[in-house]
């Protein structure tokens, strides 16, 4: 104890972390101090909820949640002597989704691979779990979803399975990788909850991955093994095998399952079913009053009756969870958590699984591998998530103290390991859209059997800065970076009258769309446009105007921006006349000449600007998209310069 508070004065020093675990029924705060290559628990506070502010592990009353957690904190900094102004926290709720894909990028040539191109392959692998996650039928259209984070569990290099891809030389990449979804809602109550009591969030990782960190060391991860965390309102878990997390999932069913089922048989309130829950271990008989105020005397047996229906559900929920991320029994099985005590449960699981009874545990005994208390007995099952979350932001898995500030606010950083600015931005809720921007939407219309094209204005391109310097994706982030970003802002989509192809009010017969039109109208893709003298009763030249491309075979619908690629050379005298004064500058793309107007604004040209005349189609999309300028990795905010060679294509 004096050892303690030699340590701790009035403020907490950096290398300590300070954990809140706030779970359904209470809220866990934990105190840790590494020491070597273990964490010293110094404090442990409990409280619990006085009513019902979390909902299977989702924050529903913010104000609430913070009032018990300030609860929490206060009762830390009185017995620690010191403030305590961060905190390291784990989200988790039931919309939790995970998706594992395995992404394949082949290279142009055998190449030598370099942080740009992994970063590449890792983010077509990201895109291609959001698309399956976005797509699938079960999904609440209404609601938003942050990736939380990834991980990698294999690299491959043609075909072989390697650990590190960096400065290998190779052509085909691919990479499982497991993707991980939450409600936006989810994170923010968090977070606001955490605000409320001035605390800022110093680390966010999520429980299932907390509570591996404490019960299932790295050193015996090469094993076949699942953690199973059972909360009140939900069953965390979380599998791996040949070194690496290799699936996380949750199931909607814990502890309040029982706790339900007592209370409808027993006529009782909540807080007395918990209380008969937790003492079936403890007598033959147990003696409570219902809700009518009559006392009652129970046996163990008939409460294990009672629950019996209700605990091999939940048993039976475990199991299919544990098989479907882990795609078979695993090794061994460990049961962390307070659910976990309940009697019969780990009876049951070996029932539902079929595997050796004693290859099924509680968790606990592994805790004091990476953390040890002179206070407090750590071995308690209960202690997996908040001890996890110490663990991992104590030993940098998610380090409290790695701070990075994206546009003047602390970054949210969901996962371990290291970060690149792509990381960043997708854990923050940005896209690939926001990245790179879009072009408007074309106008495409037929006058007298020829197309002519409406351009929309190209994107503004995004603003991108690491520490004051332009950067690119790829590029590592360390702690205390800061980052300037400005997503990509989409251009207007192009509108045209019927004035801008055709003059009214000469004896003219104008028809659009095969109807006979005398007033200036506003112009849709798709339309066709009949323009005739009245005099001579032959089809007039249409009007043409700057920024129209006319082709001689008219288009039949609405195009879209890749389709309608505008020939830069294409347009009236007197568009090409008004912009010649500005000068031209010449690239060459995908090995053809392409000589543009220079910008108005004086602006350069950027790599971005080139995709929309690159002849892809970015809304359909279904391989990784390569960029290169002069034979090296670009990247969409890098400037062009004249007669730069562009080469932007798409590996399927």
């Amino acid at each position: 104890m004096d050892n303690r508070h030699s340590i701790l004065t009035d403020t907490l020093p950096d290398q300590a972390v300070f954990a809140l675990d706030i779970g359904t029924r209470s809220i866990i705060g934990m105190v840790g101090m590494p020491d070597g290559d273990r964490i010293h628990i110094v404090a442990i506070e409990r409280a619990e909820h006085t009513k019902r502010a979390m909902i299977d592990g989702q924050i529903e009353d913010i104000d609430q949640v913070a009032k018990i957690a300030g609860q929490v904190k206060d009762r830390l900094e009185k017995k620690l002597g010191c403030r305590l102004d961060k905190v390291s926290v784990a989200a988790a709720g039931r919309a939790l989704r995970t998706e594992s894909v395995t992404y394949e990028m082949e290279l142009p040539r055998p190449q030598k691979i370099d942080a740009e191109s992994i970063s590449r392959l890792e983010a077509g692998a990201i895109s291609e779990a959001e698309k399956l996650f976005m797509n699938r039928e079960d999904r609440e259209s209404d609601r938003q979803f942050y990736l939380v984070g990834y991980t990698v569990s294999r690299y491959y290099l043609d075909n072989y399975m390697i650990s590190n891809l960096i400065d290998h030389h190779g052509r085909v990449l691919k990479a499982d990788i497991i993707a991980t979804f939450l409600p936006t809602e989810v994170v923010e109550s968090l977070y606001a909850a955490m605000h409320k009591i001035g605390l800022e969030v110093a680390s966010l990782t999520l429980e299932p991955i907390a509570a591996i960190n404490a019960a299932i060391p790295q050193n015996i991860r090469l094993l076949n093994l699942a953690m199973v965390d059972i909360g009140a309102g939900t069953s965390d878990i979380a599998v791996c095998r040949d070194g690496c997390v290799t699936g996380y999932t949750m199931a909607i069913l814990a502890g309040d399952e029982i706790t339900e089922t007592i209370m409808k048989e027993y006529l009782v309130d909540f807080d007395t079913a918990e209380k008969i829950k937790s003492e079936i271990d403890e007598g033959a008989e147990i003696h409570f009053t219902d809700i009518l105020g009559f006392e009652q005397i129970i046996t163990r047996e008939s409460i294990f009756e009672c629950i019996k229906e209700a605990s091999s559900r939940l048993c039976e929920e475990i199991s299919a969870k544990i098989l479907e991320v882990n795609g078979g029994v695993p090794s061994a099985v460990f049961l962390a958590g307070g659910g976990s005590r309940l009697s019969g449960l780990k009876e049951g699981i070996v029932e539902h699984l079929k595997i050796d009874p004693k290859r099924v545990a509680i968790a606990g005994n592994n805790f004091k591998i990476n953390a040890y208390s002179d206070e407090y007995d750590l071995e308690n099952p209960e202690f997996a998530t908040p001890l996890g979350i110490v663990i991992s932001a104590g030993f940098s898995i998610v380090n409290d103290s790695f701070r990075v500030i994206l546009n003047d606010r602390p970054a949210k950083l969901f996962r371990s390991g290291s970060f690149t600015i792509m990381d960043v931005l997708m854990m923050n809720g940005y896209n690939y859209q926001d990245m790179i921007g879009r072009s408007g939407q074309n106008l495409v219309v037929s006058v007298n059997g020829k197309r002519t094209v409406f351009y929309g204005e190209k994107a503004e391109p995004s603003v991108l800065k690491l520490n004051g310097e332009e950067t690119q994706l790829s590029d590592p982030v360390n702690t205390e970076d800061w980052i300037v970003f400005v997503p990509a802002s989409r251009g207007k989509n192009a509108s045209a009258m019927l004035s801008d192809v055709a003059e009214l009010g000469k004896g003219n017969k104008v028809l659009v769309n095969d109807e006979e039109v005398k007033e200036d109208v506003p112009l849709k893709s798709g339309d066709s446009i009949e323009i005739e003298s009245a005099a001579a009763g032959t089809k007039e030249e249409p009007v043409q105007n700057a920024g129209v491309e006319r082709t001689e075979e008219a288009g039949s619908g609405s195009l879209n921006t890749a389709s309608a690629a505008p020939v830069p050379q294409a347009g009236n005298g007197e568009g090409e006349k008004s912009r010649g004064s500005k000068g031209k500058i010449t690239f060459f793309l995908n090995n053809n000449p392409l000589t543009l107007p220079l910008k108005p604004d004086h602006h350069p040209y950027y790599l971005m600007d080139m995709l929309e005349y690159s002849g892809l189609d970015f809304k359909n999309v279904t391989g990784q998209v390569v960029l290169e300028v002069n034979g090296e990795n670009g990247y969409f905010q890098q400037e062009l310069h004249s007669r730069d060679r562009i080469m932007i294509y798409q590996v399927k």
